[in-house]
């Protein structure tokens, strides 16, 4: 149902889930533990899958907090529970109240977690392309620190995001890209098709949180695309030509 980092793990306050897609109610395209908010899956049974997750933490479900996400850089401080309809456009939160699950909500795109231990705050983003070379992992650094953790003190954990072999893009990206990233070409590897490259989604979510100081930054390691019975992905979803596509939740929490 769930998958933990060690990095993580190891502090009893801090409480953290990599949900997978496995352990739900949903059906068809769904199956089974869907907590996308914007899918078309029926609501009901996405309530159920979240109160599943919320469950996880020894939460209630409106103890599970989300966003709409829109691919920014835009992080909001959470100090308390906020109804599903009133969730701010933001890519990102952090919070220093303990009982408030963070819960980004991904399928390819990477989930961060991080954590201040010491100083007892917690962060979650949504980092896309866009939103990694925006710097929404900066951003919610700097959040944050603004809630009183330190830079070198923070854990970040990168969870379950598509990697480079199944990561293909073209003309447009690679020329954005290569304008506002010096060293581009590093995280592009060789395309199947002439002006393609395959885009190391990953590696580069690393770069810009070791970049800005963290103290650790790392990686679960596993691939969305290529595991189809344990994530949802919206690339996969598209090759097959499937009307929508599932959400995971990865989620972080201070202990009540």
């Amino acid at each position: 149902m769930f998958i933990e980092a060690p990095e993580l793990g190891s502090h009893g306050h801090i409480r953290h889930r990599f949900f997978t897609r496995e352990g739900g109610v949903s059906e068809g395209l769904y199956a089974s533990l869907n907590g996308g908010l914007g899918s078309d899956d029926d609501q009901a049974r996405v309530a159920e899958n979240r109160a599943r997750m919320s469950a996880q933490f020894d939460l209630p479900p409106e103890r599970l907090v989300g966003l709409y996400q829109v691919h920014s850089a835009e992080v909001v401080v959470v100090e308390a529970p906020i109804a599903l309809p009133d969730r701010p456009k933001a890519d990102a939160m952090v919070t220093r109240v303990p009982g408030l699950a963070l819960g980004i909500a991904t399928a390819d795109c990477g989930p961060i977690l991080f954590a201040d231990p010491e100083n007892r705050v917690v962060g979650a983003a949504h980092a896309g392309w866009k939103g990694a070379l925006g710097g929404v992992a900066e951003a919610t650094v700097a959040a944050m620190e603004r809630l009183g953790a330190e830079r070198a003190r923070i854990v970040a954990v990168l969870g379950p995001t598509i990697a480079q072999a199944a990561y293909e893009v073209g003309p447009d990206f690679l020329a954005r890209f290569r304008a506002e990233v010096p060293e581009a070409d590093a995280y592009l590897g060789a395309g199947a098709r002439p002006d393609h490259a395959q885009f190391d989604l990953p590696a580069f979510i690393l770069a810009r949180l070791r970049a800005c100081g963290v103290g650790e930054a790392s990686s679960v390691g596993l691939c969305t695309y290529a595991d189809p019975q344990r994530f949802f992905s919206f690339r996969r979803t598209t090759h097959r030509k499937e009307p929508d596509y599932g959400r995971q939740i990865s989620a972080i929490a201070l202990a009540p």
